[in-house]
């Protein structure tokens, strides 16, 4: 599978501009992805991270399900891998597969991109009780896009050290 990543526009407002950037850092973490096996997936970097290319992925879910569904969205679900709250869960991809951490994400995905195309603005806003403040949907499209831009340079690195691809 090749995933189709499209470049952000070079004019666009705000919205757009924030969506935009969001899917391309979405698409290039499932670029880091194609063309490897379950094995690969599951290489972690060195001891005694257990950091790897499906642990990446499996976190972002959780993060996608964290700030669109819990905090903006206000539902009250659990994680997807932690019951208890704890997000180093995701990271223990030992035992994932590709099918299982992909499903979840792009779950995740998908409900992160209704409930931001059914809020009237950016500035609509929800409760991080991480924090104790409420927060506006922009911060969380503007901490995603930090998360994914963060998490995609971990992918580069992991991707490197599976069969040597580089590059965006």
């Amino acid at each position: 599978m090749t995933t189709e990543r499209i470049a952000p526009p070079l004019i666009a407002g705000e919205r757009e501009m924030l969506r935009a950037f969001l899917d391309y850092h979405r698409a290039t973490l499932a670029m880091k992805c194609d063309g490897l096996s379950d094995e690969d997936l599951r290489r972690q970097s060195m001891p005694p991270s257990t950091l790897s290319l499906l642990g990446v992925v499996r976190h972002m879910a959780e993060v996608e399900r964290t700030w669109f569904r819990r905090v903006i969205n206000g539902e009250d679900i659990p994680l997807v891998w932690s019951d208890d709250g704890d997000y180093q869960v995701a990271y223990d991809a030992s035992a994932a597969t590709r099918s299982e951490a992909f499903d979840a994400w792009q779950t995740e995905v998908g409900h992160s991109r209704r409930i931001e195309e059914e809020a009237k603005s950016l500035d609509v806003t929800g409760h991080q009780p991480r924090w104790g403040e409420d927060v506006s949907l922009r911060l969380v499209m503007l901490h995603l896009n930090h998360e994914y831009a963060r998490h995609n340079g971990h992918a580069d690195f992991l991707r490197e050290g599976i069969d040597g691809t580089v590059g965006a």
